[in-house]
């Protein structure tokens, strides 16, 4: 029993990397054999920003997994999905910047007043990058204590991220009120840790 716990749990992590990577792997295949519909590069954009958000709110609820569920394991996955859900924001942003404003700055301030949302789903991204950059144990061990309030930007990362995909809703609010109600359960938990420290 003891034999099989070990290898689950050394193969739980190279199990999480790859399921990870299946959405880069369908994304990939689906531009290869040409099937993403009538205009690719809103579906790109679209499918990028999906599994960005749905990696956040999966990486935001291990805390409470480990809290409710008295799931310790699963704290460590979180790094490798806060960086993976760094990846496919980077490679949202990546393509909006290649395919919407063809790298011309001139182009981008126009969209950019036109659609405000591109705006804040770019500052979710950049307060995101300190978050990646400072993943590593040797930053752990470098900033102690600022590591923990540096990696406060999560929360308002998340909320302009909730913002961004809110911002340009069109039609159905379905998921735009799923994943606010999905992000306000989850830091509820946090909100209630800090003030019992407080």
């Amino acid at each position: 029993m003891s034999a099989m716990k070990s290898n689950l749990r050394r193969f739980s992590k190279p199990m999480v990397f790859f399921l990870c990577l299946l959405p880069l792997v369908y994304i990939v295949y689906a531009v290869v054999t040409e099937s993403l519909g009538t205009d690719p590069v809103k579906s790109l954009i679209h499918l990028t920003g999906e599994w960005a958000i749905r990696l956040f709110v999966l990486t935001l609820a291990i805390s409470p997994m480990r809290a409710w569920l008295g799931w310790g394991a699963a704290l460590r996955f979180r790094r490798m999905l806060g960086l993976f859900t760094w990846f496919y924001t980077s490679l949202h942003l990546l393509i909006v910047t290649t395919y919407l404003f063809a790298w011309d700055w001139e182009l981008a301030k126009i969209e950019l007043a036109e659609r405000p949302y591109i705006f804040v789903g770019f500052a979710a991204w950049l307060l995101m990058v300190p978050l990646a950059l400072t993943s590593s144990n040797w930053a752990v061990r470098k900033l102690r204590k600022n590591w923990v309030r540096l990696h406060m930007l999560v929360y308002p990362s998340v909320l302009l991220a909730w913002l961004h995909i809110a911002w340009q809703v069109r039609a159905s609010y379905f998921d735009a009120a799923l994943y606010a109600v999905l992000i306000i359960c989850l830091l509820f938990q946090r909100f209630q840790k800090l003030r019992k420290r407080l």
